[in-house]
């Protein structure tokens, strides 16, 4: 089983940046892609953004060019830096393997103003 631990999150301007972090805990983390999803309010959660083993990367449309993930698998961590942040990007942002396969985490919030 793995839990995970969702930090980083906060309240910023629009246009700033934050970066979360995500630590696992569990023998599984290294051998899975995982992903950051968020849900915003009154929206459906989504995945926007994955990264293989091998480290390949893929985003959602909506913050292409704006957000990093990366991952630290000798430290079961992955982070997602967060540039050029607009209001919409307001959510809980979680963080699980792309299909969300293990227990959800709390999350952290992220609350963009404008």
């Amino acid at each position: 089983q793995v839990q995970l631990v969702e930090s980083g999150g906060g309240l910023v301007q629009a246009g700033g940046s934050l970066r979360l972090s995500c630590a696992a805990a569990g023998n599984m983390f290294r051998y899975n892609r995982m992903g950051w999803h968020r849900q915003g309010p009154g929206k459906q959660r989504e995945l926007v953004a994955q990264i293989t083993t091998a480290g390949r990367t893929n985003y959602a449309d909506s913050v292409k060019g704006r957000f990093t993930i990366s991952r630290d698998s000798a430290k079961n961590t992955v982070s997602l830096q967060m540039n050029s942040l607009k209001p919409e990007d307001t959510a809980v942002y979680y963080c699980n393997t792309p299909s969300g396969a293990w227990p959800w985490g709390q999350g952290t919030q992220v609350t963009v103003s404008s």
